[in-house]
């Protein structure tokens, strides 16, 4: 290996009014400095490696001059990400705040986002289409032509909600909209994508809604890395939902150009490590936009874990187009969720994570990561799915075990909560009930789906009664996002506003990605420079 001090100097500088920092106290307060190009220099040959700013090129051998080793442009948060994100997307940051379902990340937030030149998304997931489309002209009004986003969540329970939520994302105009928990296309999806494809004066294709998709298997990225299936096209061609040229420019172009690689997040979640998939599935788009002969650029952003600045720089640093947070958002001023719940956020640690069944694929066994601490929510959910598993009616579990879930988890009679949940879905979703009545153990799912859809709302109503069944979305993001900000203007819930948050995650990813650079030119930069710490930002 070489030796970095028989490095070959590049020329030479000599100081102006600021002297070369070479002390570790200097060090550390120079990394800091993102935005102003900086030198590194050598004390001397064979001497002590620092930073210097100013100052002016000189001769080699010239009185004061000390030999240049290299020199640092300014190093902007905005400049983290991919350009291409910014420009089409028009934003200031590569920087999203993400979709959490039930509104939780609510009009407000998204409101606050986009008045900072950052894309928020609506958490439409979980809401009936009514309350959508007044959140919806809510977010309009008040942002106007400003950015901003919202969630279509694949309901295969509920495809007449995913239509209309399609619907009126198209209908009031809604430029950005990230497609969650697809395990395969459907036609909702397709038409908000391929909706508005037209060709420019100069014959390019160009996008009218931008699908953004989140996902975290290489065979689901495959099928928004892809065009539009055919055969989806020609049934929404034959309805009259898309035009002929849409259809015909669709074969084209990939159904999601925003492809966001999601980890070990919070909600639904493969606990999949980034470092791990995000390099996956940029492999997989670059081969796919090769055999496709794509010629507008493909972006791979990545979510899951990102709740501290060295969490988002690693993410930068693996070429991640943009970042995505949900969890440390949950407990912002912003979100949709109530004060008891963002204190029970606020308070978790990097373990207080655990999965649970997932309310909207509960037949299927599919989980989720909630927050563990404070809430018995998970190990009560998963006790209905073992009861589920095990019998195959409400009728046939032992009078036993049905007195204790009565007592413990419903606490009311199985009968009235049937009763409930039938006056439900009878004005959600008739069919349900339809099949209930014919099926025993349909109608023992929709109950046991009664306590987890329940435990979703107690937590954002904040009924202090439930609050050990309070289901909370949350990652060890979260976690980890309460140990850097304690003892900082960050640890108290009133003061993290979704805008403060992303300004200092994406500083603070600056500050470590400089550090890194120093150090990879053989600069000693000490331990402490990778922890930025929160401060108030503009």
């Amino acid at each position: 290996m070489e030796n970095r001090a028989d490095l070959i100097p590049v020329g030479a500088w000599v100081p102006g009014h600021q002297p070369p920092a070479f002390a570790r106290a200097e060090l550390i307060r120079a990394v800091e400095r993102v935005r102003e190009p900086m030198h590194i220099v050598r004390e001397g040959r064979g001497g002590r490696l620092g930073v210097a700013w100013g100052g002016a090129l000189a001769a080699p051998g010239q009185t004061g001059a000390l030999p240049l080793m290299a020199t640092l442009p300014a190093l902007y948060p905005e400049w983290l990400g991919d350009r291409s994100f910014c420009e089409i997307h028009g934003v200031r940051f590569p920087y999203i705040a993400g979709e959490m379902a039930n509104g939780i990340a609510s009009a407000a937030l998204v409101i606050a986002m986009g008045k900072a030149r950052m894309l928020g998304f609506f958490g439409a997931g979980g809401l009936l289409p009514t309350r959508i489309e007044r959140e919806v002209a809510r977010i309009r009004e008040a942002l106007g032509e400003l950015p901003w986003g919202a969630n279509l969540i694949h309901a295969p329970h509920e495809p007449a909600i995913e239509e209309a939520t399609a619907d009126i994302f198209l209908r009031h105009s809604v430029r950005n909209v990230c497609a969650s928990a697809y395990m395969d296309l459907t036609p909702a999806v397709v038409r908000y994508a391929v909706s508005g494809l037209h060709l420019d004066p100069s014959g390019n294709i160009q996008r009218h809604n931008h699908l953004f998709a989140k996902i975290s298997r290489p065979e689901v990225a495959r099928r928004f890395l892809s065009p539009a299936p055919v055969a989806i096209l020609q049934t929404l061609l034959a309805q009259g939902k898309i035009t002929a040229q849409q259809a015909e420019l669709a074969a084209h172009v990939p159904l999601a150009e925003d492809i966001t690689v999601e980890a070990d997040s919070g909600g639904h979640t493969d606990n999949r490590p980034l470092v791990a998939l995000l390099p996956t599935i940029q492999r997989l788009a670059a081969e796919i936009a090769a055999q496709q002969g794509y010629t507008r650029p493909i972006r791979v952003g990545a979510a899951g874990g990102l709740g501290t600045p060295g969490a988002v720089a690693a993410a930068f640093g693996l070429g991640a187009a943009y970042v995505l947070t949900g969890s440390v958002n949950q407990a912002t001023v912003e979100a949709g969720i109530s004060p008891q719940a963002k204190q029970m956020l606020a308070q978790a640690d990097v373990a207080d994570v655990i999965m649970a069944p997932a309310a909207d694929m509960f037949e299927l066994g599919v989980k989720l990561q909630v927050l563990r601490r404070g809430t018995m929510f998970a190990v009560r959910a998963q006790k209905l799915y073992d009861l589920y598993s095990a019998y195959p009616s409400l009728d046939a579990i032992p009078a036993e075990e049905r007195a204790a879930i009565e007592r413990s988890i419903f606490r009311a009679p199985l009968d009235e909560i049937w009763q409930e949940t039938r006056r439900f879905f009878e004005e959600r979703n008739p069919h349900e009930v339809q099949q209930a009545e014919s099926d025993p153990k349909h109608k023992m799912a929709l109950v046991c789906r009664w306590y987890l859809g329940k435990s979703s709302r107690w937590a954002i109503d904040g009924d202090d009664s439930r609050r050990s069944d309070y289901q909370i979305w949350c990652g060890p993001a979260m976690g980890a996002f309460n140990v850097w900000a304690k003892g900082s203007f960050l640890e108290p819930v009133e003061n993290r506003t979704v805008v403060q948050i992303a300004l200092n995650l994406l500083e603070g990813a600056a500050v470590v990605t400089r550090a890194q650079q120093l150090r990879s030119y053989g600069i000693p930069v000490p331990p402490e420079a990778f922890s930025f710490r929160p401060r108030p930002l503009n």
